[in-house]
């Protein structure tokens, strides 16, 4: 009896990893990709978002689309600040036009990148992963990479660009801790 608790106990703890309960990495320190992260909650989505001088691709701009694990933004919710082991997945896709009725908008197609942007504590705090096309790698960027100096100097609320979600940017306000970007 006291086996079929334990692997009851390890098959839950197993699922709660899997549905954005908790942070999971490899023994090399690569994060693992949430499996569920598209039914997580929905913060944006943007097209050809770019933060350099020479600007996206016109001719085929990608869409971002932001999620963050749901217990984290009810946090957000609450108190205006992320806590610990929230994450934030930006998932980047490639569009296209003229497809099937559609004869001048533009359509998400294929997934051409994974990032992720996780504050954990037991991790030093928040940090950028990763991954391909197909949710593969989960690899930690450098510190010396330019999205943590981006994120600390134009993010919103606790190095976020909350200023992209317009579902949080009033709780921010309201909560006092919304940061005008330059």
């Amino acid at each position: 009896m006291a086996l079929r608790s334990l692997l009851v106990i390890a098959f839950g703890a197993a699922l709660l990893a899997q549905t954005g309960g908790q942070v999971t990495y490899t023994k090399d320190r690569s994060m693992v990709l949430p499996k569920d992260y598209r039914q997580w909650t929905f913060l944006s989505s943007g097209l050809n978002m770019t933060y350099g001088e020479n600007g996206g691709n016109a001719a085929n701009p990608r869409f971002e689309n932001v999620f963050v694990n749901p217990a984290a933004y009810q946090s957000f919710v609450k108190t205006g600040t992320w806590p610990d082991k929230t994450t934030l997945i930006l998932e980047i896709r490639g569009s296209d036009s003229r497809v099937s009725i559609n004869k001048d908008g533009r359509v998400q197609t294929n997934v051409v990148a994974i990032e992720a942007h996780v504050k954990d504590s037991a991790h030093g705090g928040w940090a950028f992963y990763g991954f391909d096309g197909k949710g593969q790698g989960g690899k930690l960027f450098p510190k010396s990479a330019d999205c943590y100096s981006c994120h600390e100097k134009n993010g919103a609320a606790d190095t976020t660009f909350v200023q992209f979600y317009p579902t949080l940017v009033d709780v921010a306000k309201a909560k006092g801790t919304y940061r005008a970007s330059e």
